[in-house]
């Protein structure tokens, strides 16, 4: 039996017709790091395969990415704790329940994002923000986008590292 896509499982609880797809890519960017991440050891999390990122890193930067480009959505400043937890993302994780914690850490981000989705309003989408220290110009509908397709970006690099590693090490 195959299972639906997430973005053909109909529409998400709450959240305005105009931001479904944002909403779906984010659960199916969940599901993708509770499918893969599943059993995998933590000696392999922080492998770096001819240099390229870690998958640990992968799953730690889409949440902590996704948490910092809806911060600016909200027309908000980085706290110093989310400036201290980017600096972070790549450092090692040894402990036995690594995979289990970035799991749990990344369903959260997805939780928090959801919520944010379900308190956007839609008419509100092409309200000016500013990103970062440069203050660039964005909008709302382009953080969340960009939140969203960057998520994904993301998982998709973790799965091919993923692969890549778990091939090598077998």
């Amino acid at each position: 039996m195959t299972k639906t896509e997430v973005w053909l499982s109909g529409p998400v609880e709450g959240i305005a017709p105009e931001l479904q797809p944002f909403a779906h890519t984010l659960l199916q960017c969940r599901e993708d790091v509770e499918a893969h991440l599943t059993g995998l050891g933590s000696d392999l999390l922080w492998v770096r395969p001819g240099g390229a990122a870690s998958i640990g890193f992968h799953v730690r930067h889409a949440a902590g990415a996704l948490d910092r480009l809806f911060t600016y959505a909200r027309g908000e400043s980085l706290s110093p704790a989310q400036v201290a937890a980017a600096k972070a993302e790549g450092d090692p994780d040894p402990q036995p329940d690594a995979a289990a914690r970035l799991a749990a850490d990344f369903s959260r981000a997805i939780d928090a994002a959801l919520e944010q989705l379900r308190q956007t309003d839609a008419a509100r989408l092409l309200d000016p923000r500013a990103v970062g220290r440069a203050q660039l110009p964005s909008t709302v509908l382009g953080l969340l986008f960009h939140g969203a397709e960057h998520t994904q970006r993301h998982m998709g690099q973790m799965i091919t590292t993923i692969k890549v590693v778990t091939s090598t090490e077998r």
